[in-house]
Protein backbone atom coordinates (compact mmCIF):
# COMPACT_ATOMS: atom_id res chain seq x y z
CA UNK A 1 0.00 0.00 0.00
CA UNK A 2 1.55 3.49 -0.95
CA UNK A 3 1.97 5.59 1.83
CA UNK A 4 -0.91 7.58 2.98
CA UNK A 5 0.64 10.78 4.27
CA UNK A 6 0.45 13.84 3.05
CA UNK A 7 3.75 14.87 3.88
CA UNK A 8 4.46 18.23 5.17
CA UNK A 9 0.90 18.71 4.31
CA UNK A 10 -1.81 21.59 5.29
CA UNK A 11 0.45 24.80 4.98
CA UNK A 12 -1.80 27.44 7.06
CA UNK A 13 0.28 26.95 10.25
CA UNK A 14 2.97 27.52 8.12
CA UNK A 15 1.91 30.87 6.77
CA UNK A 16 1.21 31.60 10.72
CA UNK A 17 4.63 30.82 11.77
CA UNK A 18 6.95 30.41 9.07
CA UNK A 19 8.65 34.21 10.34
CA UNK A 20 10.04 31.17 12.64
CA UNK A 21 11.95 29.23 10.14
CA UNK A 22 15.77 30.18 10.62
CA UNK A 23 15.72 31.09 14.62
CA UNK A 24 17.61 29.66 16.87
CA UNK A 25 15.68 30.60 19.73
CA UNK A 26 13.49 28.03 21.74
CA UNK A 27 11.17 28.41 24.83
CA UNK A 28 12.74 27.86 28.02
CA UNK A 29 10.75 25.17 29.34
CA UNK A 30 10.51 21.41 27.90
CA UNK A 31 7.10 20.56 29.58
CA UNK A 32 6.92 16.97 30.45
CA UNK A 33 9.92 15.53 28.98
CA UNK A 34 12.16 17.54 31.52
CA UNK A 35 15.63 18.90 30.79
CA UNK A 36 17.74 17.44 28.32
CA UNK A 37 20.30 14.93 28.54
CA UNK A 38 23.73 15.82 28.09
CA UNK A 39 25.66 14.35 25.76
CA UNK A 40 28.60 14.01 28.17
CA UNK A 41 26.48 12.02 30.57
CA UNK A 42 27.43 8.27 30.55
CA UNK A 43 25.15 7.18 27.46
CA UNK A 44 24.61 3.40 28.88
CA UNK A 45 23.43 5.03 32.44
CA UNK A 46 21.14 6.89 30.53
CA UNK A 47 19.45 4.49 28.39
CA UNK A 48 18.92 1.92 31.19
CA UNK A 49 17.18 4.94 33.15
CA UNK A 50 14.78 5.44 30.11
CA UNK A 51 14.42 2.01 29.66
CA UNK A 52 13.19 1.36 33.43
CA UNK A 53 10.86 4.22 32.95
CA UNK A 54 9.53 3.37 29.77
CA UNK A 55 8.25 0.11 30.75
CA UNK A 56 6.26 1.83 33.91
CA UNK A 57 4.31 4.31 31.22
CA UNK A 58 3.55 0.66 29.05
CA UNK A 59 2.95 3.03 25.98
CA UNK A 60 4.17 4.75 23.19
CA UNK A 61 1.50 7.03 20.67
CA UNK A 62 2.22 8.34 17.58
CA UNK A 63 1.59 10.64 14.89
CA UNK A 64 1.95 10.54 11.28
CA UNK A 65 4.42 7.17 11.60
CA UNK A 66 2.00 4.57 9.44
CA UNK A 67 4.01 1.02 8.91
CA UNK A 68 3.81 1.65 5.23
CA UNK A 69 6.33 4.56 5.61
CA UNK A 70 9.98 4.05 5.82
CA UNK A 71 9.72 0.91 7.43
CA UNK A 72 7.96 1.94 10.33
CA UNK A 73 6.32 -1.62 10.70
CA UNK A 74 9.71 -3.14 10.96
CA UNK A 75 10.29 -0.29 13.81
CA UNK A 76 7.61 -0.80 15.57
CA UNK A 77 7.75 -4.17 15.75
CA UNK A 78 10.72 -4.16 17.26
CA UNK A 79 10.93 -1.24 19.67
CA UNK A 80 7.72 -2.26 21.17
CA UNK A 81 8.05 -5.88 22.75
CA UNK A 82 11.50 -4.69 23.23
CA UNK A 83 10.78 -2.26 26.33
CA UNK A 84 7.23 -3.74 27.09
CA UNK A 85 6.39 -3.42 31.11
CA UNK A 86 7.27 -7.36 30.95
CA UNK A 87 8.41 -10.00 29.11
CA UNK A 88 5.92 -11.03 26.30
CA UNK A 89 3.87 -7.63 27.27
CA UNK A 90 4.91 -4.91 24.62
CA UNK A 91 4.29 -1.33 24.77
CA UNK A 92 0.94 -0.98 23.79
CA UNK A 93 0.98 1.69 20.74
CA UNK A 94 -1.84 3.40 18.17
CA UNK A 95 -0.57 5.72 15.36
CA UNK A 96 -2.11 8.32 13.07
CA UNK A 97 -1.63 9.17 10.11
CA UNK A 98 -1.70 12.65 9.41
CA UNK A 99 0.61 15.53 7.87
CA UNK A 100 3.05 17.27 9.72
CA UNK A 101 1.32 20.68 10.12
CA UNK A 102 -1.79 18.67 11.44
CA UNK A 103 0.94 16.79 13.87
CA UNK A 104 1.73 20.35 15.35
CA UNK A 105 -1.80 21.44 15.62
CA UNK A 106 -2.83 18.48 17.53
CA UNK A 107 -0.18 18.51 19.93
CA UNK A 108 -0.76 22.24 20.77
CA UNK A 109 -4.62 21.83 20.21
CA UNK A 110 -4.67 18.37 22.31
CA UNK A 111 -2.32 19.53 25.56
CA UNK A 112 -4.88 19.44 28.39
CA UNK A 113 -5.64 15.59 26.89
CA UNK A 114 -2.36 14.82 24.65
CA UNK A 115 -3.49 11.75 22.19
CA UNK A 116 0.44 11.26 20.55
CA UNK A 117 3.46 11.44 22.33
CA UNK A 118 5.40 11.73 19.39
CA UNK A 119 5.71 12.70 15.86
CA UNK A 120 7.96 12.89 12.36
CA UNK A 121 7.74 15.94 10.52
CA UNK A 122 9.44 17.87 7.32
CA UNK A 123 12.31 19.84 8.59
CA UNK A 124 10.34 22.69 7.07
CA UNK A 125 8.43 22.32 10.15
CA UNK A 126 10.75 21.99 13.22
CA UNK A 127 10.91 25.76 13.67
CA UNK A 128 7.60 25.70 13.60
CA UNK A 129 6.71 23.55 16.10
CA UNK A 130 9.24 25.37 18.22
CA UNK A 131 7.47 28.92 17.54
CA UNK A 132 4.38 27.05 18.66
CA UNK A 133 5.52 26.02 21.82
CA UNK A 134 4.31 22.32 21.46
CA UNK A 135 7.24 20.06 21.19
CA UNK A 136 9.84 19.54 24.25
CA UNK A 137 13.84 19.69 24.28
CA UNK A 138 15.70 16.19 24.15
CA UNK A 139 19.39 15.27 23.31
CA UNK A 140 19.85 11.68 22.94
CA UNK A 141 23.27 10.38 23.51
CA UNK A 142 24.19 10.36 19.67
CA UNK A 143 23.37 13.72 19.31
CA UNK A 144 26.88 14.69 17.87
CA UNK A 145 26.29 12.21 14.92
CA UNK A 146 23.26 13.97 14.08
CA UNK A 147 24.40 17.23 10.97
CA UNK A 148 24.06 20.58 11.96
CA UNK A 149 21.22 21.65 9.65
CA UNK A 150 19.44 18.36 10.61
CA UNK A 151 18.91 19.48 14.56
CA UNK A 152 17.48 22.27 16.46
CA UNK A 153 20.55 23.70 18.46
CA UNK A 154 18.45 22.99 21.57
CA UNK A 155 16.82 20.09 21.12
CA UNK A 156 13.22 20.48 20.19
CA UNK A 157 13.61 18.25 16.68
CA UNK A 158 16.29 16.14 15.09
CA UNK A 159 16.23 14.87 11.49
CA UNK A 160 17.02 11.00 11.51
CA UNK A 161 16.50 10.13 7.12
CA UNK A 162 16.23 11.64 3.98
CA UNK A 163 15.11 11.21 0.29
CA UNK A 164 15.36 12.50 -2.94
CA UNK A 165 12.66 13.65 -5.61
CA UNK A 166 12.42 11.04 -8.17
CA UNK A 167 10.68 9.61 -11.40
CA UNK A 168 8.51 6.05 -11.20
CA UNK A 169 8.03 5.49 -14.39
CA UNK A 170 5.51 2.67 -15.72
CA UNK A 171 7.61 0.53 -18.86
CA UNK A 172 4.74 -1.11 -19.84
CA UNK A 173 2.98 2.52 -20.90
CA UNK A 174 5.61 4.69 -21.20
CA UNK A 175 8.09 3.32 -23.93
CA UNK A 176 10.40 6.29 -23.81
CA UNK A 177 11.39 6.77 -19.96
CA UNK A 178 12.00 10.69 -19.54
CA UNK A 179 15.53 11.24 -17.66
CA UNK A 180 14.83 15.04 -17.43
CA UNK A 181 12.53 17.30 -16.09
CA UNK A 182 12.93 18.55 -19.78
CA UNK A 183 11.76 15.80 -20.94
CA UNK A 184 8.53 15.90 -18.82
CA UNK A 185 7.68 18.40 -21.28
CA UNK A 186 7.45 16.78 -24.30
CA UNK A 187 3.63 15.69 -26.34
CA UNK A 188 4.16 12.21 -25.97
CA UNK A 189 3.61 12.71 -22.28
CA UNK A 190 0.58 13.89 -22.82
CA UNK A 191 -1.93 13.29 -19.62
CA UNK A 192 0.51 11.10 -17.51
CA UNK A 193 2.41 13.07 -15.05
CA UNK A 194 1.24 13.19 -11.82
CA UNK A 195 2.18 14.86 -8.94
CA UNK A 196 1.28 15.76 -5.60
CA UNK A 197 -0.84 18.69 -5.22
CA UNK A 198 2.24 20.91 -3.89
CA UNK A 199 -0.87 23.60 -2.02
CA UNK A 200 -1.15 20.47 0.39
CA UNK A 201 2.00 18.08 0.07
CA UNK A 202 5.45 18.36 1.40
CA UNK A 203 6.35 15.89 -1.26
CA UNK A 204 4.75 18.19 -3.97
CA UNK A 205 6.19 20.82 -2.52
CA UNK A 206 9.81 19.47 -2.96
CA UNK A 207 8.78 18.24 -6.17
CA UNK A 208 8.51 22.17 -7.14
CA UNK A 209 11.67 23.03 -5.41
CA UNK A 210 12.99 19.89 -7.22
CA UNK A 211 11.70 21.34 -10.63
CA UNK A 212 12.94 24.92 -9.49
CA UNK A 213 17.00 23.59 -9.42
CA UNK A 214 16.45 22.46 -12.70
CA UNK A 215 14.91 24.85 -14.27
CA UNK A 216 17.68 27.31 -12.77
CA UNK A 217 16.43 28.59 -9.68
CA UNK A 218 16.84 28.71 -6.21
CA UNK A 219 15.18 27.92 -2.73
CA UNK A 220 14.63 32.34 -2.98
CA UNK A 221 13.49 32.23 -6.24
CA UNK A 222 10.86 29.64 -7.59
CA UNK A 223 9.58 31.43 -10.49
CA UNK A 224 11.75 29.22 -13.03
CA UNK A 225 9.67 26.35 -11.06
CA UNK A 226 6.44 27.97 -11.83
CA UNK A 227 7.64 28.67 -15.53
CA UNK A 228 8.25 25.11 -15.38
CA UNK A 229 5.19 23.65 -14.14
CA UNK A 230 2.65 26.36 -15.92
CA UNK A 231 4.14 25.16 -19.68
CA UNK A 232 4.12 21.29 -18.42
CA UNK A 233 0.11 22.61 -17.69
CA UNK A 234 -0.25 23.94 -20.79
CA UNK A 235 0.97 21.17 -22.58
CA UNK A 236 -1.74 18.86 -21.09
CA UNK A 237 0.80 16.51 -19.71
CA UNK A 238 -0.29 16.84 -16.26
CA UNK A 239 -2.81 13.58 -15.04
CA UNK A 240 -5.34 14.70 -12.41
CA UNK A 241 -4.59 11.72 -10.15
CA UNK A 242 -2.17 11.65 -7.08
CA UNK A 243 0.51 9.67 -7.75
CA UNK A 244 -0.25 6.76 -5.21
CA UNK A 245 0.78 3.17 -5.86
CA UNK A 246 -2.83 2.31 -6.42
CA UNK A 247 -3.23 4.37 -9.37
CA UNK A 248 0.29 3.72 -10.54
CA UNK A 249 -0.57 0.15 -10.49
CA UNK A 250 -4.33 0.98 -12.46
CA UNK A 251 -2.24 2.75 -15.21
CA UNK A 252 -3.53 6.18 -13.96
CA UNK A 253 -0.28 7.60 -13.22
CA UNK A 254 2.45 6.38 -15.66
CA UNK A 255 5.00 8.86 -14.78
CA UNK A 256 4.60 9.53 -10.51
CA UNK A 257 6.98 11.83 -8.94
CA UNK A 258 7.71 10.81 -5.41
CA UNK A 259 10.43 10.20 -2.86
CA UNK A 260 12.76 7.67 -3.83
CA UNK A 261 11.85 5.81 -0.73
CA UNK A 262 8.09 5.98 -2.15
CA UNK A 263 9.25 5.07 -5.43
CA UNK A 264 11.92 2.43 -5.20
CA UNK A 265 9.56 0.31 -2.36
CA UNK A 266 7.11 0.46 -4.76
CA UNK A 267 8.93 -0.81 -7.81
CA UNK A 268 9.97 -3.68 -5.65
CA UNK A 269 5.75 -4.39 -4.20
CA UNK A 270 5.15 -3.94 -7.83
CA UNK A 271 7.55 -6.88 -9.57
CA UNK A 272 6.42 -9.33 -6.88
CA UNK A 273 2.31 -8.44 -7.10
CA UNK A 274 2.02 -6.76 -10.22
CA UNK A 275 4.92 -7.59 -12.82
CA UNK A 276 2.46 -6.18 -15.22
CA UNK A 277 3.22 -2.95 -14.18
CA UNK A 278 6.95 -2.53 -14.32
CA UNK A 279 8.36 0.69 -12.78
CA UNK A 280 11.53 2.01 -13.29
CA UNK A 281 12.90 4.92 -11.06
CA UNK A 282 14.68 7.12 -12.18
CA UNK A 283 16.53 10.72 -10.57
CA UNK A 284 16.21 13.60 -13.27
CA UNK A 285 19.67 14.55 -14.62
CA UNK A 286 18.75 17.70 -14.39
CA UNK A 287 18.34 18.58 -11.25
CA UNK A 288 16.63 17.50 -8.22
CA UNK A 289 17.02 17.78 -4.75
CA UNK A 290 16.14 16.22 -1.24
CA UNK A 291 14.92 16.62 2.32
CA UNK A 292 14.98 15.11 5.19
CA UNK A 293 12.50 14.05 7.99
CA UNK A 294 12.37 15.09 11.87
CA UNK A 295 11.32 13.45 14.78
CA UNK A 296 9.60 15.77 17.86
CA UNK A 297 8.52 15.44 21.41
CA UNK A 298 5.02 16.31 22.39
CA UNK A 299 5.92 18.68 25.42
CA UNK A 300 2.51 17.39 26.93
CA UNK A 301 3.31 13.83 26.00
CA UNK A 302 1.77 11.67 28.40
CA UNK A 303 4.55 9.05 28.13
CA UNK A 304 7.73 11.27 27.79
CA UNK A 305 10.37 8.53 28.80
CA UNK A 306 9.33 6.24 26.20
CA UNK A 307 9.28 9.19 23.60
CA UNK A 308 12.88 10.20 24.83
CA UNK A 309 13.35 6.09 24.26
CA UNK A 310 12.43 6.18 21.08
CA UNK A 311 14.37 9.02 20.27
CA UNK A 312 17.40 7.13 21.52
CA UNK A 313 16.33 4.16 19.46
CA UNK A 314 15.86 5.78 15.96
CA UNK A 315 19.15 7.04 15.96
CA UNK A 316 20.75 3.40 16.20
CA UNK A 317 22.49 1.70 13.59
CA UNK A 318 19.54 -0.68 13.63
CA UNK A 319 17.33 1.34 13.29
CA UNK A 320 18.87 3.24 10.73
CA UNK A 321 19.64 0.13 8.54
CA UNK A 322 15.82 -0.76 8.63
CA UNK A 323 14.99 2.36 6.99
CA UNK A 324 17.61 1.58 4.83
CA UNK A 325 15.55 -1.50 3.58
CA UNK A 326 13.16 0.93 2.60
CA UNK A 327 15.25 2.81 1.19
CA UNK A 328 15.07 5.82 3.65
CA UNK A 329 18.92 7.23 3.37
CA UNK A 330 20.36 7.13 6.90
CA UNK A 331 21.63 11.14 8.75
CA UNK A 332 23.59 9.65 11.48
CA UNK A 333 26.95 9.93 10.60
CA UNK A 334 29.46 6.38 10.62
CA UNK A 335 26.36 4.07 9.50
CA UNK A 336 27.62 1.64 7.35
CA UNK A 337 24.76 -0.30 5.67
CA UNK A 338 25.35 -4.28 4.83
CA UNK A 339 26.61 -4.77 1.66
CA UNK A 340 23.44 -6.77 0.33
CA UNK A 341 21.60 -3.53 1.54
CA UNK A 342 23.26 -0.85 -0.26
CA UNK A 343 23.31 -2.30 -3.06
CA UNK A 344 19.79 -2.62 -3.44
CA UNK A 345 19.85 1.72 -3.69
CA UNK A 346 20.72 3.25 -7.40
CA UNK A 347 24.02 3.99 -8.04
CA UNK A 348 25.78 7.23 -6.21
CA UNK A 349 26.43 8.31 -9.92
CA UNK A 350 22.24 8.24 -10.17
CA UNK A 351 22.47 10.97 -7.71
CA UNK A 352 24.72 13.62 -8.70
CA UNK A 353 22.58 15.64 -10.37
CA UNK A 354 20.97 16.37 -6.25
CA UNK A 355 21.15 19.67 -5.23
CA UNK A 356 20.77 20.14 -1.66
CA UNK A 357 18.38 22.76 0.09
CA UNK A 358 21.28 24.86 1.79
CA UNK A 359 18.73 27.95 3.01
CA UNK A 360 16.20 26.29 4.81
CA UNK A 361 14.41 29.40 6.01
CA UNK A 362 13.89 30.91 2.17
CA UNK A 363 12.29 27.09 1.56
CA UNK A 364 10.33 27.79 4.61
CA UNK A 365 9.34 30.59 3.45
CA UNK A 366 8.31 30.06 -0.45
CA UNK A 367 6.41 26.74 1.06
CA UNK A 368 4.46 29.32 2.89
CA UNK A 369 3.50 30.59 -0.32
CA UNK A 370 3.00 28.10 -2.67
CA UNK A 371 -0.61 27.15 -1.31
CA UNK A 372 -1.13 31.26 -2.75
CA UNK A 373 1.26 31.40 -5.87
CA UNK A 374 0.80 28.49 -7.17
CA UNK A 375 -2.99 29.27 -7.97
CA UNK A 376 -1.54 32.29 -9.15
CA UNK A 377 1.72 31.13 -11.34
CA UNK A 378 0.19 27.54 -12.64
CA UNK A 379 -3.14 28.27 -12.40
CA UNK A 380 -4.22 24.31 -11.31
Amino acid sequence: MQPSRTRLGALGLTLILVGACGTTASPAASGGTGASAAPSQDAAAIIADLEAKAKTEGALNSYGMPPDWTNFEEIWNTFLPKYGPAAGTPLTHTDTDMSSAEEVQKFDAEKNNPVADIGDIGIQFGPVAVAAGAVAAYKPTRWDKIPDYAKDPDGYWMCWYTGTVSFAVNTALVKNVPRTWADLLKPEYKGQVAISDPRNSGQGAMTVLAATFASGGSEKDLAPGFTYFDNLNKAGNFTAVAPSKANVEKGEAPIAILWDYNALPMRDDLATKSPAVPIEVVIPSDGTTQAPYCHIINKYAAHPNAAKLFREFILTDEVQIMQAKKYARPLVQGVVLPPEIAAKFPPDSAYASVKPITDWKAAADAVAKLATDWVIEVGT
